[in-house]
């Protein structure tokens, strides 16, 4: 269990709070995978109720980092390297569409802003910490949805990054991964708010996850080899 830190009250709701401290508990591996989340344990280290607890492991049961086993209650979801691949092999397809939709229906304004935000990858990426990198990884996402201009697919990656949120932070830490990913975000980019090349955007998209997907794999089984084995 973590250490205890109590939740301060602050104007965001509680579950909102307990929800974002055990989901980064999970992201950074102070939880570790197959380890039981004891709601009354989970009640006492962050000052709140059940209630709250339970509200919070339910999101989190949603966006697969829980699992609920029968007759265990639960745990921080378990994964294998089959699993993670076919995560990976769907999110290249989501984003790729992302790519080929902005391409295709993306205004001025919207391939400006893309732009302007590629101007600042050496600065926030390249020279950046790991919270600067997850933060401007995070706007590109915002932008190209922005001009993808479907609700739906906006949705379903929006849920697709909340369930390998576990596995983003690798390629930010990892400093071999930084520049390659860069050169890959450029390429995004230039095809798909300056060239306006539909099939190059797909193509650098499913090519920029898919490599994300082999080092997922392997950073997960490196951190985790006992998980590893089962």
């Amino acid at each position: 269990m973590p250490d205890s830190k109590i939740i301060s009250r602050t104007a965001a709701p509680l579950r909102q709070q307990v929800l974002k401290r055990v989901r980064e508990e999970i992201v950074e591996g102070r939880l570790a995978p197959g380890m039981r989340l004891v709601e009354s344990a989970l009640c006492e280290s962050y000052g709140v109720s059940r209630t709250v607890v339970r509200e919070a492991l339910r999101q989190l049961e949603s966006e697969h980092l829980v699992n609920v086993v029968p007759n265990a209650g639960p745990i921080v979801a378990v994964l294998t390297e089959e699993e993670i691949r076919s995560i990976y092999v769907v999110r290249a397809t989501l984003e790729a569409l992302a790519g080929k939709l902005f391409a295709q229906h993306a205004d001025a304004n919207h391939c400006k802003a893309l732009v302007k935000l590629g101007k600042r990858l050496d600065k926030e990426y390249r020279k950046g910490t790991v919270e600067s990198r997850e933060a401007i990884k995070a706007e590109f996402y915002e932008r190209l949805l922005d001009g993808a201009q479907n609700r739906v697919l906006t949705e379903d990656l929006r849920a697709m990054h909340a369930r390998i949120a576990i596995f983003r932070r690798f390629a930010f830490v990892d400093e071999a991964r930084t520049e390659p990913s860069l050169r890959e975000l450029e390429t995004i980019i230039r095809a798909a708010a300056v060239d306006r090349d539909a099939q190059a955007a797909w193509n650098a998209c499913e090519h920029h996850i898919l490599l994300a997907g082999e080092l997922a794999i392997h950073e997960y089984m490196k951190r985790h080899p006992d998980v590893a084995k089962d």
